[in-house]
């Protein structure tokens, strides 16, 4: 029963970042538009907080419970892992007419790629609950929730706004309206919930592994921004002076400041 009521809680704390996800599309119920200034800004935010997440949180967390080695080869998991999904993604070219007219068929299609995509996100969220009850932590509802983990699941649920702004300005574009903006975003982001999950009940199972899955979550993660996050900053940012790097190098600054209170109470 205890094991239900935490898979429940994790459960409930990947929702969170998911349902994160849709204030992307906010903006959009008050503009018609958001500026590329702002929008390199967000994914420079996103860029610091995903790095210093799991350099100081999630790398510390795996040295603290197991060998560098260990470490080493979880990390290199989630590399491999976020590069074969970055090869399935390339295979499939879906635009915003597509998500907005897809019928079933599809639309499964379209759900599978993105599961591939935000998954590891998910994993990060699952891993740094781990120790959840084992070795104490911040009482929430009656939990005692490990310090890594409320950070990561802050850390992420902010990371989502700019990829629900990413989905959104698309859809903006062929004439969706907001209400279905936030539907695709946060859809986007559901996979993260399960991932969370099935990391916490095999790490949970496995406390031999708990380093690995540690290394996995950070290697996956700061892939994912050096593949992504940091193109999708340059792109927006290619008409701005300076092609925006004054706006990202500002906004990872301020991303990775917002973490240091993960080194102070971890």
């Amino acid at each position: 029963m205890a094991l239900l009521a935490s898979l429940v809680f994790v459960f409930i704390a990947g929702l969170i970042t998911a349902l994160a996800t849709g204030l992307g599309a906010i903006p959009f119920f008050l503009v018609d538009d958001v500026s590329d200034r702002v929008n390199v800004v967000l994914w420079g935010v996103a860029s610091g907080i995903m790095v210093a997440a799991s350099l100081f949180g999630l790398v510390d967390e795996g040295l603290a419970n197991g060998t560098p080695t260990e470490l080493g080869i979880g990390v290199v998991i989630g590399v491999v892992l976020v590069i074969v999904s970055h090869e399935v993604l390339e295979g499939y070219d879906f635009d915003a007419e597509e998500l907005a007219t897809a019928d079933g068929r599809k639309m499964v299609l379209i759900l599978g790629i993105l599961t591939v995509h935000s998954f590891p996100e998910g994993v990060a969220i699952g891993v740094s609950f781990g120790e959840m009850g084992l070795t104490g932590g911040i009482d929430i509802l009656g939990f005692a929730v490990p310090v890594l983990a409320v950070f990561m699941t802050i850390a992420i649920s902010i990371h989502n706004i700019p990829e629900g702004l990413a989905i959104s300005i698309p859809l903006r574009a062929m004439g969706a309206n907001p209400s279905r903006m936030v539907g695709y975003a946060v859809l986007s982001s559901i996979p993260q919930p399960i991932g969370a999950v099935l990391a916490f009940m095999f790490v949970r199972i496995a406390q031999e592994f708990l380093a690995i899955g540690f290394g996995f979550a950070a290697g996956a993660m700061v892939y994912l921004v050096v593949s992504e996050f940091v193109p999708e900053a340059l792109e927006s940012g290619a008409s701005l002076p300076n092609r925006g790097y004054p706006e990202f190098v500002g906004g990872t600054l301020a991303g990775a400041i917002a973490m240091v209170p993960l080194l102070l109470v971890t």
